[in-house]
């Protein structure tokens, strides 16, 4: 079974779709992030949950 590493963010609700949308991008372009979970609060704020895999290294046995 894969390993993930997660990371919690919060959007505030004066930040735009657009730039919200930007800003999910950009950490899954240049960090490999992917969405897991996001809520979405009465208010207007996103509460936003990325992961991504945890690649481990296996040890060479020569």
């Amino acid at each position: 079974m894969p390993e993930y590493e997660f990371t919690e963010m919060y959007v505030p609700r004066g930040v735009s779709r657009k730039d919200a949308t930007r800003l999910l991008t950009d950490h899954a372009e240049y960090g490999h992030w992917e969405l897991d979970r996001l809520r979405l609060y009465p208010d207007g704020s996103r509460r936003v949950r990325l992961r991504r895999r945890i690649i481990r290294q296996v040890r060479a046995t020569w």
